[in-house]
């Protein structure tokens, strides 16, 4: 979109981020640490920001050997053509990861190869050398800001780099951008076009506008058009919906890798089917039950269309020599017979027991079919071929370890869980060059913009876990260093009627900032025996709670004032737990199943509350 440098702005910054997510928040704090006044809009309400980087498994690629990390990362990409430059400082960025979360983010990097001990280690095995049979394999690795994964320590981190920046840095939230503005001439990034409580406000950019707005998981239309996929349910933010596209298109960007994403799920991207508007869960594959005996994964004729018992590739699976994910199925089950239900039901060590919750029964093979919407012969068929590859120990359809196949009871009753294929994330967006400048058809750069993370990233047809956080730090960085950099600012010629007002826009004559920021401390009220508790051990923001003690230091009532925790467990933890604490008097309460994190959170920050309450006491 095209707008004169001479118009009336309704604020000024040296650098603006589009997207609060992790490769947005690297790009501010490294603005901010290079000079810049910055301004970061999100889509997302306070709480929920953050994008797929805070949902992710909080690992990031690494390796102790350089050329490893070139060999392994050329055959990820084979046969698809990338960036050779680009690929090189990335590479540079993963051999150098452990030292950039030390020096950055001021943490003591836990490598996973220098704790082979660890559980964590050792469960990630599989995606530390997620294909195995690649070259450079055996010295890629993962580290962390911790031990410890999917608990959003490093989205919290991020964040409180920019938090603690709020001088240089200032954050709106459900502050969508719409435009990005270009100077008429010479084409130039000035600025964006954003919404603010349903006003459209012009802020001009005076040395650069970085997009890190994610992917187009949440837009139907754009994963139809480019995936080709209609049924596939978001695993992360609900909030990506592909405003970055369209803004690259709007200035003319070229656009790639848009046919690629990635899928997460218990089996090869599947994760039980959500409410309507609701993201799936995030699976790691570690339920061996749920991989074996007498089940089945069926598509949408009936038939079974994979191995269920390999371990998931981030969805992937070999289909003649390439790794690609399958095509989504509009309605896939998972199907067992009672045996395997009262193993399932009866496992103590089942990480996922809500599962069964959701499960179907019916008596018959008939009556299943016509739950499943498929034909009876044809499901008919599958579980007859099936019984009979156990009874013989071999898959003769997909090769599942003969080990693992129990046959059907035949006289029911049977058992039916309705499923989806995950959409993890997106991976097309602009192409830009390792500067992260974004380009135009013709590879010249667009002068002043910049794209980072999921939108435009090079992780194409094979996907190593951990890849897409290591962009957000690598390239965040790159992004906001070089958006930062001063550029000669562009003044059109002006009338004799404007003249005034566009020396006022000239460079070096407008003041920086004026729209304020959303993120800041909050002030919360009590009243007599009254304290608040903070805790940021949960899953989202900050929890804060209001305790009420009598004069004896009792508990009578525990108010959760703030929370951003996730809408499933998360949410049930936050209602809960107070009832439970005030009810026992103490702290000492059993975790909600499945929400520990959200559950630390709460009595976290009740145990900050009633330590204030004993120092007034004592």
């Amino acid at each position: 979109m095209f707008k004169s440098v001479n118009s009336n702005w309704d604020a000024t910054y040296d650098v603006v981020v589009l997207g609060f997510g992790g490769a947005g928040a690297t790009a501010a704090r490294f603005a901010a640490d290079n000079g810049s006044k910055v301004l970061i809009v999100d889509s997302a309400p306070e709480g929920h920001e953050g994008g797929n980087t805070r949902y992710a498994g909080q690992v990031i690629s690494t390796g102790s050997n350089l050329q490893d990390l070139r060999d392994y990362y050329d055959d990820l990409a084979d046969p698809l053509h990338y960036d050779k430059d680009l690929m090189e400082t990335y590479v540079q960025g993963l051999y150098d990861m452990p030292n950039f979360l030390k020096k950055y983010l001021g943490v003591k990097p836990f490598v996973m190869a220098d704790h082979p001990d660890s559980d964590v280690s050792q469960a990630l095995w599989f995606m530390r050398h997620e294909y195995p049979e690649l070259r450079g394999q055996g010295t890629h690795d993962l580290v962390a800001v911790h031990e410890g994964v999917a608990d959003s320590a490093l989205w919290k981190n991020l964040r409180q780099q920019v938090l603690d920046r709020a001088d240089s840095i200032d954050v709106l939230y459900e502050t969508p951008a719409e435009h990005i503005f270009q100077d008429p001439y010479i084409k130039s990034v000035i600025g964006v076009e954003i919404k603010r409580d349903g006003k459209l406000l012009n802020v001009k950019a005076n040395n650069g506008v970085v997009m890190a707005t994610g992917g187009f998981e949440n837009n139907p239309e754009m994963v139809e058009n480019y995936l080709g996929e209609t049924s596939l349910n978001p695993i992360g933010s609900l909030y990506n919906k592909g405003a970055g596209v369209k803004m690259a298109e709007d200035v003319g960007a070229k656009l790639y890798n848009m046919a690629n994403y990635e899928s997460y799920g218990i089996f090869h991207g599947l994760t039980p089917k959500p409410e309507a508007g609701q993201r799936s869960q995030f699976l790691p594959f570690d339920w061996p039950a749920f991989h074996q005996g007498s089940l089945m994964v069926v598509g949408d004729d009936g038939t079974r269309y994979f191995d269920e018992n390999e371990m998931h590739r981030h969805g992937h699976i070999q289909n003649h020599g390439q790794w690609r994910i399958p095509n989504a199925q509009i309605h896939p089950y998972v199907i067992f017979d009672e045996k395997k239900y009262d193993e399932l039901v009866n496992d103590t060590e089942a990480p996922y027991p809500e599962f069964m919750k959701q499960v179907i029964k019916v008596d018959t093979l008939k009556a299943l079919s016509k739950v499943m919407g498929v034909s009876n012969k044809v499901l008919k068929n599958t579980i007859k071929d099936f019984n009979r590859f156990a009874k013989k120990g071999y898959d003769a359809a997909f090769h599942r370890d003969g080990d693992t196949l129990t046959p059907f009871n035949s006289d029911g009753p049977y058992y039916a869980l309705p499923m989806v294929q995950g959409l993890l994330n997106t991976q097309g967006g602009p192409v830009h060059n390792k500067k992260t400048e974004v380009l135009d058809p013709d590879g010249n750069v667009i002068p002043h913009l910049y794209a980072v993370g999921e939108l435009g990233s090079l992780m194409g047809r094979k996907y190593n876990g951990g890849s897409n956080l290591a962009e957000d730090l690598v390239f965040g960085k790159i992004a906001g260093e070089e958006a930062a950099k001063v550029k000669a600012q562009v003044v059109e010629p002006a009338s004799q009627t404007d003249a005034t007002a566009s020396a006022s826009k000239s460079a070096g004559t407008t003041n920086a900032g004026g729209l304020g920021s959303d993120a800041g401390d909050e002030k919360f009220e009590t009243g007599k025996n009254q304290f608040i508790g903070k805790s940021t051990a949960g899953m989202g923001n900050e929890v804060v709670v209001r305790v009420t003690v009598d004069d004896d230091q009792n508990i009578k009532n525990v108010e959760v004032l703030k929370e951003s925790e996730s809408e499933d467990y998360g949410l049930k933890a936050i209602k809960e737990l107070p009832k439970e604490i005030v009810a026992k008097n103490s702290v000492d309460v059993d975790s909600i199943s499945g929400a520990s994190a959200s559950s630390k959170a709460v009595k976290e920050a009740v145990s900050n509350a009633l330590k204030q309450a004993n120092e007034v006491t004592e």
